[in-house]
């Protein structure tokens, strides 16, 4: 039985891509600031690279290697950018981007050893769209899809895929906050009518596109952006 691990999934996306994935019959681990109900949950900051060592080093421990990665840990601010702190900027790139790559860097080794891997990261619809407001996510999202075409291309001569979803908008935590602080352009129910398909994505549309891409049925599929939003963004 092959084991994942996922970032950021105590909560939202994170979450919701660890139930679809033990679901459907992998080992399961988290990787979060706050405990997990589902899978073999590990307390850890994804931005600090001894703690995802001995996170993933329990995670071996207990299932064997680590051969499918979902980097979902994500941290949004909206502030004007000429009012955004350097240390602001830094805390929102590091828990977008260098999490990537600190956990992918810490999981590849199984993956090369065994010969296959999956690695999905969790982008964000801002990278194809901007945001104003948020540019220290989009920045750092964008750069999430950089990193991952490269990557698909270093290392799909060892079977390993590496592809991006990057959602669109979608019923989580985080959206709800936003809509209550008064910082989406308008309410949910006012951003449905601006979608394609009239309805907010939930985060089970994205677990599935993360599954798929997890499959042995996504084997030729590397280095791709696969965009879920409804049709909000094509």
């Amino acid at each position: 039985m092959k084991t994942a691990v996922v970032t950021g999934g105590s909560s939202g996306i994170g979450a919701a891509v660890a139930r679809r994935l033990t679901a459907d019959g992998y080992n399961v681990a988290t990787l979060d600031l706050n405990p997990a109900e589902t899978g073999f949950g590990q307390v850890a900051d994804v931005t600090d690279r001894a703690q995802i060592d001995a996170a993933l080093a329990a995670v071996r421990e207990r299932f064997g290697p680590v051969t499918i990665l979902v980097n979902a840990a994500g941290a949004e601010r909206y502030k004007r950018f000429h009012d955004i702190t350097w240390e602001r900027w830094q805390q929102t790139v590091n828990v977008n981007l260098h999490s990537v790559f600190h956990c992918t860097q810490a999981a590849l080794p199984d993956m090369m050893e065994a010969g296959w891997g999956r690695i999905v990261n969790i982008s964000s619809s801002s990278a194809q769209s901007g945001q104003p407001f948020m540019t220290a996510y989009v920045a750092s999202k964008s750069a999430v899809n950089g990193l991952t075409k490269a990557l698909a291309l270093e290392y799909g001569p060892y079977g390993i895929t590496v592809n991006a979803v990057p959602p669109g908008f979608i019923d989580t935590p985080m959206l709800r906050r936003s809509e209550s602080r008064n910082l989406l352009g308008g309410t949910v129910d006012d951003h449905i009518q601006r979608t394609p398909v009239r309805r907010v994505g939930r985060p089970e549309d994205i677990a599935a596109a993360c599954a798929f891409l997890i499959s042995e049925d996504a084997g030729y599929i590397t280095g791709q952006i696969l965009g879920v939003n409804g049709g909000r963004n094509t």
